[in-house]
């Protein structure tokens, strides 16, 4: 008998499924509707969106078994599409900008649609000469993706092939760990963003003189999960970061100023983070996209290569697994071209309202374009590392929207100010509407790269076929930018947006803040008008410039120790309640690892061997409680969208704040406990 599934738990190579399937590609739609419209509500209202992949894996593996000849790479297909397109929603963080700056009055369906389309497709072909670089060949660790990919071999059983060749006996392992690790997760998420009996985070403040100090930690099961999966060097250099920004950068600005009259220490010390020590960190990203690019430029270029030996004839053929296969380079060509095409007259419908001469005006949309897909393609291989480094739902795309908002400014007005487009307030207008449209094909772009690799990952950890994941990508982006407009319209429409309503009779005070949006339009009217504080940029970009240097000595001289710029930028530039859980899951993982290791020493064991078990449980529990979390969120954004209340379900008061955050703080420690003694316990068979 021949296993459908190599030893590895993946299918092998010269094993043929259906994958990409016509019930596959409709249930991957209908996800995707629901869960684009999810996460553009919860972006505009929050700032935050939650990766797809994994509850779309479940709710595909639920569907699917109803099916006898469904298999996991068909399951596979499912959560690629889907997760595409709840990826690309993130465009939100600054399209929102042109109705605040009155430049829209709406959100035009067919110039939105075309947009989000073709800078998320463009973002599934700029990632594929990636894919054998950054996903075979790197030791990434992909959380997201592993743990989507564990998740979908657990639900799909063990199958072996007779001597006809028929499916034989089925077995299923590991599917109660990540029930458990799901459950547990499931109810601490509803009893915390739901019943609001369990805080989400803990902060505390100090005042040293005038300096403003803070220590804070949030609650969150499913970065703590992440955090595991991510390894002690990334959560190290994002502790650095952390301490880069709350322990030098906001003591030091508040020891400069003095505390307004009736204004908390809290709201303060965050104000200032958030508009001047996050550019800090937005720099530091900056540089770590430039110098990932430049490491990743030679495997890059190989795998290029590969693929078109693999299409040529004569000496240079080869045969390439079916494992291994990307989309053919003619396709990606030609595709590329095509949605080059469609950018071209995307703007060019953008800027046909606007007084301008038509050779100034196609100059724009030159330029524009040309900003989009060269800065898209420079960024992609950043964001695909960002998506390896630390997980899609974590990577601060937004910190690349500030990047690409600043660039683009800066261009728009540097071509403005020699054709004398600037020189009048409607002409300033037009240009940080046409920065904020070329940014928001940026993001696009970068949302899916940073998507597309992790999806890649699990493809290649379950044995799925690389280039029908692709096609899957492209359809996810199209159902997603279909979805995308209407929800846009409907949510302006009925709760405006901070600083832009709708109607004059409306309540502001219900109005999404869309808080990215409201920050990348206020740079880019800053840029325009002179007013932007450079400051913090350069000081990010120096910043990263040095970390980058440390980080090669440290490569050079061998051994364990690096410096990851990147997670450093992330440290100081995501919210510390999210940086600081993930950096407690790489130390539950770092502390869980050094007692295994003891363990085998004593028993003179190979630790590899020793922790073979306890590790794969740990994986297997951590995708649980990404995966309970992230279910339970779809569903209270279901349940806020249809109430319009920020907290239908609450069972307490603001005054219970207080006591829910030392609760938060219990159970979570509470979880961490136990997650720890049911991985030590595991047993190798």
């Amino acid at each position: 008998m021949s296993a459908v599934f190599n030893k590895t738990g993946r299918i092998a190579d010269n094993v043929s499924l259906p994958e990409l399937t016509v019930r596959g590609i409709i249930l991957g739609a209908l996800i995707t509707v629901i869960f684009t419209a999810s996460n553009v509500y919860l972006g505009l209202k929050v700032g935050l969106t939650f990766s797809s992949a994994i509850p779309a894996a479940v709710i595909s593996m639920a569907v699917l078994r109803m099916f006898k000849s469904a298999n996991i790479l068909e399951n596979n297909m499912v959560q690629t599409q889907a997760s595409a397109a709840g990826t690309l929603s993130s465009i939100i963080f600054i399209l929102p900008g042109l109705v605040m700056i009155g430049y829209w009055q709406g959100f035009p369906y067919w110039q939105t649609l075309a947009i989000c389309a073709a800078g998320g497709m463009l973002g599934v072909m700029f990632t594929i000469p990636l894919r054998h670089a950054m996903v075979v060949q790197s030791d990434l660790p992909y959380p997201e993706g592993v743990a989507a990919a564990e998740i979908l071999r657990v639900g799909s059983a063990d199958v072996e092939l007779d001597a006809n060749g028929k499916p034989g006996a089925k077995t299923e392992t590991g599917i109660v760990d990540i029930m458990a690790g799901g459950l547990v997760a499931a109810v601490v998420t509803l009893a915390s963003s739901g019943f609001r009996v369990l805080s989400e985070g803990i902060s505390l403040w100090f005042a040293a003189g005038p300096a403003v100090l803070r220590i804070s930690s949030g609650f969150s099961l499913a970065l703590l999960g992440a955090g595991y999966l991510i390894g002690i060097v990334a959560g190290i250099a994002m502790l650095i970061g952390l301490l880069i920004a709350w322990g030098v950068a906001v003591p030091v600005l508040t020891s400069m100023h003095t505390i307004p009259d009736g204004m908390t220490l809290a709201k303060y010390a965050t104000g200032l983070w958030s508009k001047d020590v996050r550019f800090i960190g937005a720099g530091t990203i900056g540089v770590a996209a430039v110098w990932t690019l430049i490491t990743l430029f030679k495997p890059m270029l190989e795998g290029v290569k590969t693929s078109f030996q693999a299409l040529s004839g004569g000496k240079g053929r080869i045969n390439i697994p079916r494992t291994e296969q990307d989309m053919s380079p003619a396709w990606i060509i030609g595709i590329t071209l095509v949605l080059v095409a469609i950018l071209v007259a995307t703007f060019g419908s953008f800027l046909s309202a606007a007084p301008l001469s038509s050779s100034v005006m196609w100059g724009l949309v030159a330029y524009s374009v040309l900003f989009a897909v060269i800065f898209g393609f420079l960024i992609a291989a950043a964001c695909g590392y960002m998506a390896g480094l630390i997980g899609s739902s974590a990577s601060p795309i937004s910190g690349v929207g500030i990047v690409a908002v600043v660039l683009v400014s800066l261009l728009i007005l540097l071509v403005g100010s020699a054709d004398g487009l600037l020189a009048t307030e409607t002409g300033n207008k037009l240009g940080i509407a046409l920065a904020i449209f070329t940014t928001s094909a940026v993001i696009a772009v970068a949302t899916i790269s940073n998507d597309n690799l992790q999806d890649l990952k699990t493809g290649w950890l379950v044995g799925a076929t690389p280039w029908r994941q692709q096609v899957a990508l492209l359809i996810g982006c199209v159902v997603g930018a279909v979805v995308i407009p209407p929800v846009l319209e409907l949510l302006y429409n009925a709760y405006g947006f901070a600083g832009a309503m709708p109607r004059a009779d409306m309540d502001v005070a219900h109005a999404l803040s869309a808080p990215q949006a409201t920050l990348m339009t206020a740079i880019a009217t800053g840029i325009f008008t002179h007013q932007l504080n450079w400051d913090m940029i350069l000081i990010g970009l120096g910043l990263g410039v040095v970390l980058v240097i440390i980080d090669e000595i440290l490569r050079h001289r061998g051994g364990f120790a690096r410096l990851p710029v990147l997670a450093v930028g992330i440290g100081i530039y995501l919210p510390p309640t999210v940086a600081s859980t993930l950096v407690l899951g790489t130390l539950l993982a770092w502390g869980i690892e050094r007692i295994l290791k003891k363990r085998a020493a004593k028993q003179g064991v190979a630790y590899e061997q020793f922790a073979e078990a306890p590790n794969r449980r740990g994986v297997l529990l951590a995708s649980g409680l990404i995966v309970g979390e992230s279910l339970v969120g779809v569903v209270l954004a279901g349940v806020i969208g249809f109430s319009g209340s920020d907290s239908p379900l609450a069972l307490v008061g603001p005054a219970f704040e207080g006591t829910a955050q030392w609760l938060g703080l219990i159970v979570f420690v509470a979880v961490a406990w136990v997650f720890a003694r049911r991985v030590l316990s595991a047993k190798n068979q």
